[in-house]
């Protein structure tokens, strides 16, 4: 059995994929051909999602065990076969391929070819470019932060009047600089 899954994305509107994939295959082989049509890197951490109809995420299926202190049960790619998850058409998935900005791929599963195997999963059809696999997160700049410190470093006492500290009952008397610059800090 044949099971065609047609795959979206909500950051790509003109964006599509279709695969072929044999029902016993597992979730780590849909994983490798949805990376494939994709090129992405088959190696950053994803998941699986099983999904109701209005998108709600029910079971995971992950790459590795992450060690979840959780009592629900850990399914892994390797060892979980779609056929133990998916039985009809119209089956909702969600695949997570960037975990720091949980961002996924939208799988529905269109069709149930019977009487047909297939050895490796194809890619059947491909529209449009996929979004990159690792979203650009604006960096730290360090320059902005030494120039925010020197601007407040020109600021005199004077200039430091009671809305700055939010409360007309700040006494600087009462704020002891050295001990807070001696706190020990989180790392």
């Amino acid at each position: 059995m044949i099971y065609n899954f047609r795959m979206v994305s909500d950051e790509v509107p003109n964006f599509r994929r279709e695969i072929e994939i044999d029902a016993d295959a597992t979730f780590a082989d849909l994983k490798n051909a949805i990376c494939d049509s994709v090129n992405y890197d088959k190696n950053q951490m994803s998941s699986f999602f099983i999904c109701a109809d209005n998108w709600e995420k029910e079971k995971e299926i992950t790459l590795e065990d992450m060690g979840s202190d959780s009592d629900q049960d850990v399914y892994l790619m390797d060892d979980s076969y779609l056929s133990d998850f998916i039985e009809d058409e119209g089956q909702r998935l969600m695949f997570t391929f960037d975990y720091m900005t949980d961002r996924s791929f939208f799988l529905e599963m269109k069709e149930i070819i019977t009487r047909k195997n297939l050895i490796d999963p194809v890619c059947t059809l491909a529209i449009g470019n996929p979004p990159a696999q690792v979203a650009e997160v604006e960096m730290f700049d360090p320059e902005s932060l030494k120039k925010g410190n020197a601007a407040a470093a020109d600021l005199t006492v004077e200039e430091l009047d009671e809305s700055f500290y939010g409360s007309e009952d700040f006494n600087e008397d009462e704020f002891d600089a050295d001990a807070f610059d001696e706190m020990p800090m989180d790392e």
